[in-house]
């Protein structure tokens, strides 16, 4: 099997580099967690491939490329307070809480909410709360936030996310209209919240996020 440590600096060079992932921060943030150690035993050599990959309970770990630019767009600060949506395995909390002050990773499905929790530990990052609830409710309680990120495509935005961004505070995810993917960016300038396509972006809607079907009789 491949070096982790090669495989990780291969993605870094051939997925991230390459498709507009730069920001020096971001880089040292995703060189310093092994992707490797979220996703089940027996995928291990391939975490490092470019695109979703399944970690169990029908989830998925988003594809390195877009959880890059994503991140690059959320312009994550150290004083930030971040919304980690869909955390799964605790993956995409443990790279953002290398960003960030601290991260409120939100799982609604209580065997992976568990693993994060584990995982994270393994990893001594000590600035990640996991929270099991309702993924589309967020966690107003604890909020407002800084930057919400959802970890997989969305068919619709909830209004009680955006609701819990603070002014000045971004909200970044994969948006699917249409059958088509794309990264959105949404900020909150304290008097109005703006939209704004980003760029091409196909990975697995997250569950809960779909467009309620209405019926015509």
């Amino acid at each position: 099997m491949i070096d982790p440590a090669v495989a990780l600096s291969h993605m870094i060079d051939s997925q991230l580099r390459p498709n507009e992932v730069n920001d020096e921060r971001i880089i040292a943030a995703i060189s310093a967690v092994p992707r490797d150690r979220f996703v089940p035993k027996i995928k291990r050599s391939v975490a490092y491939v470019d695109e979703d990959l399944e970690v169990g309970e029908g989830r998925f770990l988003m594809e390195p490329r877009v959880f890059g630019r994503l991140l690059t767009a959320a312009d994550v600060q150290p004083s930030d307070i971040v919304l980690d949506i869909g955390c799964a395995t605790g993956y995409s909390s443990a790279v953002l809480a290398q960003l960030a002050d601290a991260v409120v990773a939100v799982e609604e499905n209580e065997t992976l909410a568990a693993q994060a929790e584990k995982k994270l530990a393994e990893q001594d990052i000590m600035n990640v709360a996991v929270v099991t609830c309702t993924m589309c409710d967020g966690v107003a309680k604890q909020g407002p936030f800084d930057v919400i990120f959802i970890e997989g495509a969305v068919e619709q935005i909830p209004a009680a996310l955006v609701k819990q961004l603070k002014a000045g505070g971004r909200l970044v995810c994969v948006k699917v209209e249409g059958g088509v993917g794309r990264a959105h960016i949404m900020r909150n300038s304290g008097e109005t919240v703006t939209e704004q396509s980003l760029f091409d972006a196909d990975v697995m809607v997250l569950p809960g996020f779909e467009v309620k079907q209405t019926f015509v009789f």
